[in-house]
């Protein structure tokens, strides 16, 4: 097999491209508030007049048609945030719009961006031809009915909207011609090829590997820009070594595309992400993974894409690795990439098991080929491409703190006593999430997304928005944050009170109310009792107890849009240190205030005999349940990482794919 990393080897003026571009990514601003400004001036002037979708696709153009254009010379892949600052006047009036719409002048939005839209619609058809389905949709309503004069409305407001989007690239297309009447040399080119490909892409299908990339990064962008929001959004790119591959192939092969240049692209595709999505949020797209034929997807785009990571050093993208274990496997290739890049010191590309995601949304009662193409909304969190709108972490559940409230004032005889009381506990915490979070689903419909809605499987073809429950997958997904620091608990628990009888339940609380102040000694007894992450059955059985009811628990509960289920995830993001924060200490002999375990695998520090014993324990209950995301994540000392440790690294992959 033919190294793509070493045929396509950056040339010192394409190595100072990248280096450039890197630069402006690491000191661009994200003031979106000329976008917000433009949008709420329209919706405001329009309103009560049209419908909402009308008045949306009216603001969303005028936006469009009047935002300032961002783009230099030097950019190759362009789409990005102008950062303009808003004039006295203009300040001024914003802050009454921003007033108005706080005080209820449009209905809030969910939080869909955790989602891959349809790339592969988008590279077949262009906005141009999903505009014409749109039109086909229109000409068999029947106008007689108020389902119809609805469906109307939205698809004319669609329309609309991908309309903006065209005149939007083509005005990005106009900028780039006047800059490359003053540029020369390499710029000029450039320019001169940006403004040819945004007078095509994204109206029509792209005819080169280098439009369709920019094709998917424009409307990517302009789907960021959520105006009901007033924040940007974080969608993924989705699979990119599939969507992009035949255009790159055919480039390839005619030698239109050389490698290098390829690999230009790739990076400056990464770096792209960068200055669309502010820091402290995640994004980017996945690779590999399994075709329905069965079939693995690797090939030089997989390949190049993962190497982005080590070329650009940004904090974008988040790159999803799948890997297929069972059957035709992941080429080894592959494998000790994605180890070498990690190896390094990258914090990605992150891990994902294709087979247990797989089973998992065939569970969930997604078909077989559409299990194929999923993506992690951000973190870990699987959703299915295309087709989705589905709410990640809501709500996150801090299990250490319903394990302590459990145990206040009460005295129990045994550990299934207490476990007893803290299912009937998080029995009702689920519940009351599912309630709160069923009307938050249920007021969000009363707003809307008609250019969103272009994108999703099944808004066109049922005339709904995907706000009011067009998407075919309306999933909501708690996620429960400090299993390891529960299981650690109950274990001590176990140990020291009614097996050894060291302790008693009470004195176990009483050190956990004083922070165990003069209470060192019960403090050292938790902390060397039994911990999770150490292939003990002692501990590790609570963790697939608890996992189990927890699955039970949410299949128990539908939610109020089409397809809607409660789906469980066991990760954290940032909540393990809030949680902490607000969390007293627990029994575990963690202290309050400090983190709760940081996703599915031990908590910090106590996987005491190495990672292979730590991912034994993380993997003895069923992850294929939790689509919601599992986060195991686990730490290496630099001094320890080296090319000699690439083979260890990938032997461990393996070994917990297993």
């Amino acid at each position: 097999m033919t190294d793509i990393l070493e045929i396509s080897a950056l040339s010192a003026e394409q190595l100072a491209k990248i280096e450039r571009l890197r630069e402006a990514a690491l000191h661009s601003g994200f003031d979106t508030s000329e976008y917000w400004y433009l949008f709420w001036k329209s919706f405001r002037e329009n309103s009560w007049t049209v419908g909402l979708q009308t008045r949306y696709a009216k603001a969303l153009s005028y936006m469009f048609e009047n935002v300032e254009i961002a783009l230099d010379p030097n950019e190759l892949i362009p789409g990005r945030i102008s950062s303009r600052k808003l004039t006295e006047a203009e300040e001024e009036e914003y802050k009454l719009l921003r007033e108005w719409t706080m005080a209820g002048g449009a209905a809030p939005v969910g939080q869909e961006s955790h989602m891959a839209v349809d790339y592969e619609l988008l590279m077949k058809e262009g906005l141009g031809g999903i505009a014409e389905k749109i039109d086909r949709h229109l000409a068999a309503l029947d106008l007689n009915t108020p389902d119809g004069l609805a469906k109307q409305e939205f698809y004319n407001s669609a329309k609309k909207c991908l309309n903006a989007v065209v005149n939007f690239a083509h005005r990005y297309a106009d900028a780039a011609r006047e800059l490359a009447k003053t540029a020369s040399g390499e710029d000029k080119a450039e320019l001169e090829l940006i403004a040819d490909d945004l007078q095509r892409v994204p109206e029509y299908p792209p005819e080169s590997f280098l439009q369709a990339v920019r094709s998917a990064h424009f409307v990517t962008f302009c789907l960021t820009m959520k105006p009901l929001k007033h924040v940007s959004s974080q969608y993924q790119l989705g699979r990119p070594d599939r969507y992009l591959y035949p255009f790159y192939e055919r480039d390839i092969k005619s030698g239109r595309l050389t490698p290098a240049r390829a690999r230009l692209i790739c990076d400056a595709f990464a770096i792209s992400i960068n200055r669309r999505v502010p820091h402290g949020l995640s994004s980017g797209y996945m690779v590999g993974g399994r075709r329905p034929d069965g079939s693995v997807v690797s090939n030089d785009l997989t390949r190049l894409l993962m190497n982005a990571v080590a070329d650009t050093r940004l904090v974008y993208p988040s790159v999803g690795f799948c890997v297929c274990a069972d059957g035709k496997a992941t080429p080894d290739e592959d494998i000790n990439l994605a180890c070498r890049i990690l190896a390094s010191g990258r914090s990605h590309p992150a891990i994902f098991n294709d087979d247990v995601i797989r089973r998992g949304l065939m569970m969930y009662g997604v078909s077989e080929e559409e299990s194929c193409l999923y993506i992690h909304s951000t973190c870990v969190e699987i959703t299915p491409a295309n087709s989705s709108n589905v709410w990640v972490a809501s709500p996150y559940h801090n299990l250490v703190q319903t394990l302590l409230d459990t145990l206040k004032d009460r005295d129990f005889g045994s550990t299934e006593e207490i476990l007893s009381e803290f299912y009937l506990q998080l029995a009702n915490r689920i519940r009351q999430g599912w309630k709160n979070e069923c009307l938050n689903r249920y007021e969000r419909t009363l707003s809307c997304d008609p250019l969103l809605s272009c994108f999703v499987n099944d808004c066109l073809s049922e005339g709904v928005d995907i706000e009011r429950g067009g998407a075919r997958y309306n999933w909501i997904m708690p996620s429960f944050v400090g299993l390891s620091n529960v299981c650690d608990a109950l274990a001590a628990i176990e140990e020291l009170v009614f097996s050894q009888k060291r302790l008693t339940l009470d004195e176990i609380k009483a050190a956990c109310a004083a922070d165990f102040k003069g209470a060192e000694e019960i403090k050292e007894l938790l902390l060397s009792a039994p911990k999770y992450g150490n292939d003990d059955d002692r501990v590790d059985r609570r963790a697939l107890e608890i996992s189990d009811f927890i699955k039970s628990e949410c299949k128990k509960y539908t939610t109020p849009l089409k397809n809607g289920r409660l789906v469980p995830s066991m990760f954290c993001w940032i909540m393990h240190d809030h949680f902490g924060q607000a969390t007293g200490a627990s029994p575990d002999g963690r202290n309050a205030g400090f983190p709760l375990g940081d996703g599915s695998g031990p908590a910090q520090g106590r996987e005491r005999k190495g990672p292979t014993a730590s991912l034994i324990s993380s993997t003895k209950w069923d992850h294929a349940p939790f689509i919601g995301g599992v986060a195991v994540n686990i730490k290496f000392s630099k001094s320890l990482l080296s090319d000699n440790a690439v083979p260890l690294l990938a032997a461990l992959t393996k070994g917990y794919l297993k």
